[in-house]
């Protein structure tokens, strides 16, 4: 896969976020007597998680340079 730049995890997370919003207010519509729904809030709110947490990971990263420090304790009886 990929590399997930911030930006673009971002940008997903926006669109996911507006498409919430346009779910919210308008689920489902008729037209002519056919009945057209837009899409499943459920998975949308799977998306907005998924993405969010890929931010913050992102984020993450960024704040730490792309380090993550592990440290090593050997316990000595002396």
């Amino acid at each position: 896969m990929a590399a997930i730049t911030l930006e673009t995890a971002k940008k997903h997370l926006d669109m996911w976020l507006e498409a919430e919003s346009e779910v919210a207010i308008n689920q489902s519509y008729t037209i002519g007597g056919k009945s057209f729904t837009r899409a499943n809030l459920a998975e949308i709110r799977k998306q907005i998680e998924y993405w969010s947490n890929k931010v913050a990971e992102l984020e993450n990263l960024a704040k730490k340079k792309g380090r993550n420090r592990v440290y090593r304790i050997v316990p000595r009886d002396l």
